[in-house]
């Protein structure tokens, strides 16, 4: 077998400041090899493929999808490398196989990329990225919104206090400040809840300030 045709599969356990390393040759046969940990730096990427290269053979690299995105993903095909990306649900398993270093999970990628057992997923381009991020930061945005109103009126239902405004305030409905009046009101008759000295005073004009205003 020629010096071009061998491959080396390489698995990657990426995390926030380190990847464990591990490769398997494309003969069955042989032992996965685990190399230990490297920085998450475009350097030490470079360092990695480098060392690999000198092998002689096609590098295969594969890693598990997860919080650190698709940075890495992105990097090694601009470096002309194959690289997939594996949903972590999606990897076979050991019945009892509950133990997970880094290492183990690097060697079980390299082993099982070689074998054939794993299923790539669908890497989103940064225009993708970027509608995702933008949807699912709105829908934070609207969750805190929705947390803050039930935390709100709870608070003025305890002092006896019904709002009965609209919860979606036109711009003259919001620039009149009605929606601030009968917590205003209350806070003045009760002289133990004036000044920002007091909690709920600085969190409900900070709500009052995120209402929706069309």
């Amino acid at each position: 077998m020629g010096e071009s045709s061998k491959t080396l599969f390489v698995g990657l356990d990426v995390h926030k400041d380190t990847i464990a390393v591990a490769y398997a040759p494309n003969d069955r046969g042989a032992d996965v090899v685990s190399l230990g940990t490297i920085g998450t730096r475009q350097c030490d990427i470079d360092k990695l493929t480098r060392r690999l290269e000198s092998k002689g053979a096609t590098l295969v690299f594969v890693y598990e999808a997860g919080p650190c995105g698709y940075w890495l993903y992105r990097y090694l095909a601009r470096r002309g490398f194959s690289c997939s990306v594996v949903a972590p649900s999606l990897i076979p398993r050991k019945p009892g196989d509950r133990v997970k270093t880094d290492r183990r999970a690097a060697v079980t990628l390299a082993r099982l990329l070689r074998s054939g057992d794993l299923m790539s997923i669908y890497v989103p381009s940064v225009a993708d990225e970027a509608i995702r991020d933008l949807s699912r930061g709105r829908e934070d945005a609207v969750g805190d919104l929705k947390r803050s109103k039930v935390r709100l009126k709870a608070f003025l239902l305890r002092q006896d206090i019904r709002y009965e405004g609209r919860a979606n305030l036109t711009p003259s409905e919001y620039s009149s400040g009605a929606h601030r009046r009968p917590a205003a009101r209350r806070h003045r008759a009760d002289p133990r809840r004036n000044g920002d000295d007091y909690p709920m005073t600085s969190f409900m004009s900070g709500w009052a300030d995120g209402l929706p205003t069309g």
